[in-house]
């Protein structure tokens, strides 16, 4: 008997996170309003604050949820064991689009999160996991020569963001999956880190 009702709290919060994840990452944080919260997840407003301290726990709660995909995502290809640094990212890279072309929100949110100011510092680390776990890989590709010398911390981010700018066009649908340019992002964004030959 105790099991339905922490379904039901559950699936309460997850509706929650759901709506406040599309909210922010399209209406934007601050001009998200509870009401709209509720409103979007079917409860009342007073429902939010039972699962979340307001609108900055919803946000911090959705962002390391974001992270958190992203960071397994790295992890499990890596598991994986592809064949070094170029496939792993190539894969990793189309995982991220594919994920844009899903849940553009949650993509949004790990990759355009613009509220910094309102993370807190579980949030940040969250983040940096991430983003150290794909430096990390840019790292091995740098031992193995196949990634151009310099901070591997700025090649994991140059090619994130042209990563992030094929998914934001899957992610607005001017895009597919299939559409020509999207291979021809993802290849320049390997070509950007990429050892010269």
């Amino acid at each position: 008997m105790m099991t339905t009702p922490v379904r039901s709290a559950d699936a309460t919060r997850q509706r929650l996170l759901r709506a406040a994840l599309e909210l922010y990452t399209s209406v934007g944080f601050r001009a998200t309003t509870t009401p709209m919260i509720a409103e979007r997840a079917g409860v009342a407003e007073g429902t939010i604050y039972r699962h979340f301290g307001g609108k900055e726990a919803l946000l911090n709660e959705a962002y390391r949820g974001a992270q958190r995909w992203a960071a397994g995502l790295v992890a499990e290809l890596r598991d994986d064991r592809p064949a070094g640094a170029a496939e792993l990212l190539r894969r990793l890279g189309r995982r991220l689009v594919e994920g844009a072309d899903r849940d553009p929100a949650a993509v949004r949110m790990v990759l355009h999160c613009r509220e910094e100011r309102y993370l807190d510092e579980p949030s940040r680390e969250t983040a940096r996991e991430f983003r150290a776990a794909l430096s990390h890989v840019v790292a091995a590709g740098k031992s193995d020569g196949v990634i151009r010398p310099g901070p591997a911390e700025l090649w994991a981010s140059l090619w994130l963001a042209m990563v992030g700018f094929a998914a934001e066009r899957v992610g607005n649908r001017e895009w597919g999956l299939d559409h020509p340019q999207l291979a021809l992002t993802l290849d320049a964004a390997w070509d950007a880190i990429a050892a010269r030959r």
